[in-house]
């Protein structure tokens, strides 16, 4: 075998090698990892509801949420919803008051994750018709999403979405 091939043969296996390696690891980092792969997923089935929810269809957010009669919604348009009755009516009415939508970005803050249970921060940067306007604008959101594993998948329990992303004076809390 020449050096060469000998060379490619070496790092074929070396790479192999460390791959069943790190396959065979303990279950408990192959279900972290799953858990993150299947997190990663449900995120990003989210950012693609977004998206319908900016187009005037909420069926694929209310697919995110548990069926559960706890679960929770807070938009910028009202109070919290509480139950999938509640949240589901909730979703069509945010849905209503969009047009022409689309992500321009979404920025992760943070990310606080356990066996069962995930908390997402992000900053969602969108632009739509919104109300009765025939204007496109561009809006910010900040999003907290609240998701619980259930029978191996990850559903939305509660979400939290407003238009305060830049520092306000004190007063503002007072709703004047």
């Amino acid at each position: 075998m020449s050096g060469i091939k000998f060379s490619r043969w070496v790092l074929r296996f070396a790479t192999t090698v460390v791959l069943a390696m790190t396959l065979a690891g303990t279950s408990a980092a192959r279900a972290a990892a799953l858990a993150d792969s299947t997190l990663e997923a449900a995120i990003a089935e989210s950012h693609k509801a977004l998206r319908a929810i900016l187009n005037g269809d909420p069926k694929l957010y209310e697919a995110l949420f548990a069926d559960r009669d706890d679960i929770t919604l807070g938009n910028p348009f009202g109070p919290y919803a509480k139950g999938k009755v509640e949240v589901v009516k909730t979703l069509a009415g945010a849905a209503s008051k969009y047009r022409d939508g689309e992500v321009i970005g979404v920025d992760r803050v943070a990310t606080y994750v356990n066996d069962n249970l995930a908390c997402i921060v992000e900053g969602e940067h969108l632009r739509a018709k919104v109300g009765t306007s025939d204007k496109l604008s561009a809006f910010s959101t900040r999003v907290t999403s609240v998701y619980e594993r259930a029978a191996g998948r990850w559903r939305l329990v509660h979400r939290h979405a407003d238009p305060i992303t830049t520092p306000r004076p004190a007063e503002s809390v007072l709703g004047r």
